[in-house]
């Protein structure tokens, strides 16, 4: 807004008229969001106290926000972080925006976990191409007995994995390596994880420039029929898998008979499958048959 001051409400009322374009669902919310983050306000001093002034940095940082919001950066890679399971997780460039049906995977996994530390006194987790840690971090917030190694091939995604499980008070159970899927991986594991990438490369032109642009291309990219990584997963898993152990991965919603079928050739039987809160197919678990 042309003013160097403004009031909180009229701030959100410029934010929110702004965002309204064709690609912002919901302008209202985010507009609210991205003043929230940067006035440090909340929604109740927005109704009790809309004439609350706001200094000039405050203003400029909200207005360099909504220019990044209309050049289609997603609202939490503007934050640089993003909230999982309970977990704030810091973003870097390499790294997958973690997203809520990402949490279905977590919740399939977590009684396995459990199961495994009330059987064996503790359960060891492989979550490959880790990310954020968003995945294994969030199993190890659930499960104090439980331990993980995080895997990736990007130094900067494992930097921050580590930093992730630092700020969340998991570090001395979190370990990362660095690795090109099990290429350096070694020793047995109770429970593999992850979220792959899965993204066709037909696919990969049509997704919204929000994810194009801003996800890493690595992490999405699943090769020509988007399933190349449960091929890898598939043929090494049972090299590291402890007696009795599973393989959880995320799938894209038309995936199961596919990655299935990928598994059931490996050897691996698939004994649980979950959807996500669309109801969309999103997690498989496997066991060696």
């Amino acid at each position: 807004m042309a003013e160097a001051h403004a009031s909180l409400g009229a701030l959100l009322g410029h934010a929110r008229r702004r965002l309204s374009v064709s690609f912002i669902e919901d302008p209202a919310l985010e507009a609210r969001m991205i003043v929230e983050h940067f006035s440090s306000t909340s929604r109740k001093e927005a109704i009790s106290n809309p004439d609350m002034p706001l200094p000039p940095p405050i203003v400029a940082a909200v207005a360099s926000a909504l220019d990044r919001r209309l050049n289609h950066e997603p609202v939490h890679r503007i934050f640089g972080f993003r909230e999982f399971y309970g977990l704030r997780l810091s973003l870097s460039a390499e790294t997958l925006e973690p997203r809520p049906d990402t949490e279905a995977l977590v919740e399939a996994v977590l009684p396995i976990v459990r199961k495994t530390v009330l059987s064996v006194g503790g359960c060891r987790i492989l979550d490959l191409g880790t990310g954020t840690g968003a995945i294994a971090l969030a199993l190890l917030s659930e499960v104090a007995q439980a331990e993980a190694t995080g895997v990736d091939i990007s130094v900067d995604a494992l930097e921050t994995a580590a930093r992730n499980a630092a700020e969340n008070g998991l570090e001395f159970r979190f370990t990362t390596l660095c690795s090109d899927w099990f290429a350096d991986v070694s020793g047995g594991y109770h429970v593999i994880v992850s979220n792959p990438p899965y993204i066709s490369q037909q696919e990969l032109a049509e997704l919204d420039p929000e994810v194009r642009h801003f996800d890493p291309l690595r992490a999405l990219d699943g090769g020509n029929d988007g399933l190349d990584a449960y091929r890898v997963i598939a043929r090494d898993a049972g090299l590291h898998l402890l007696p009795g152990g599973c393989v959880a991965v995320e799938i894209g919603h038309t995936q199961k008979e596919d990655v299935t079928a990928i598994f059931e050739r490996a050897d691996l039987r698939l004994f649980a499958a979950s959807k996500d809160l669309a109801g969309s197919d999103r997690t498989l678990i496997f066991e060696m048959k």
